[in-house]
């Protein structure tokens, strides 16, 4: 989570939405950083809400803070995850998907309860205020990234370059239809909030 004080914004990082990319590039910039444990750098927006926003008013008018976050679609979302847990250091974990299919990684993530290897949180639960606050003030597609860039260039007056960091490994990604209806019908939640995100570029 970066927090930039005077632009009146603050990055929510969504996990496997490109943040290292986006916090190496903004981090010098940034007034607040939070980078380390995991739990401090990808805070939710409720959680952002409900113990980070108070502090910040501690320094002033932390409602006067807009939000931005990105949200990839969640098909490519559930394969960067695997590609990430098929790695080779996790071999022999529960959360490794090695000798697992990318179908039956996605088959087990439409479950109420899913193993280990599949339980990769969600990123509707992650943008959502859970007491029915709004949401993200600025929410872009993962794959809009020429518009989350014009935005960002806007909102802080600099160029910006965000160069690829943690590519995962390619592999086999193959599915079949009857388990992408499957996610598309079990976490419709998902699909719906990608889709209302910003997909065009704001500034011509």
């Amino acid at each position: 989570m970066l927090v930039f004080w005077k632009e009146n914004l603050v990055f929510l990082a969504v996990p496997k939405t490109g943040t290292t990319a986006i916090e190496g590039a903004l981090s010098p910039h940034a007034a607040i950083i939070f980078r380390d444990p995991p739990i401090l750098k990808h805070v939710p927006l409720y959680r952002y809400r409900r113990f980070v926003e108070p502090l910040l008013d501690k320094a002033g008018d932390a409602s006067r803070l807009e939000t931005l976050a990105v949200i990839r679609h969640p098909l490519d979302w559930l394969s960067s995850w695997y590609r990430y847990r098929h790695r080779e250091e996790l071999i022999g974990q529960p959360n490794s998907t090695r000798n697992l299919s990318f179908d039956e990684f996605v088959l087990e993530f439409c479950k109420r309860t899913p193993a280990s290897f599949a339980a990769v949180g969600s990123q509707a639960k992650f943008l959502t205020d859970t007491e029915d606050g709004p949401g993200v003030t600025h929410l872009f597609q993962y794959e809009n990234q020429r518009g989350l860039i014009a935005f960002l260039e806007n909102r802080l007056q600099r160029k910006i370059d965000l160069p690829l960091k943690n590519v995962s490994p390619k592999i086999d990604l193959s599915i079949l239809p009857s388990t992408v209806s499957k996610l598309e019908k079990s976490r419709d939640e998902e699909f719906e909030m990608w889709e209302n995100a910003a997909h065009e570029a704001p500034f011509g």
